[in-house]
């Protein structure tokens, strides 16, 4: 099976659906996580209404739900473009 990293984009050849233990091969992400799901919905969180959704949407966890979707790497959060901007302008030149 393969499966893309939502966090770099790598594509990560298992033998079957990712575990818990699962990361990738890149960047070392878990891969069993709300944001690899082809449930999980940003609006929603997912799409699975008898899920019992994570509070942490990017690491692993144990939804009997979880099934791998075709993700596209996520740019960055609006936390790390906060810190990002914070750390631009206090920088030294």
């Amino acid at each position: 099976m393969r499966v893309i990293c939502h966090a770099c984009g790598e594509a990560n050849e298992l033998v079957s659906k990712p575990g818990r233990r699962d990361d990738c091969a890149r960047c070392g992400q878990e891969l069993r996580c709300c944001l690899q799901c082809r449930l999980f919905d940003e609006a929603t969180d997912c799409r699975e209404p008898q899920a019992d959704v994570p509070r942490e949407k990017d690491r692993a966890n144990f939804c009997e739900f979880f099934e791998p979707g075709e993700v596209a790497p996520r740019g960055p959060s609006q936390e790390e473009k906060a810190k990002a901007a914070f750390d631009a302008l206090f920088k030294k030149k």
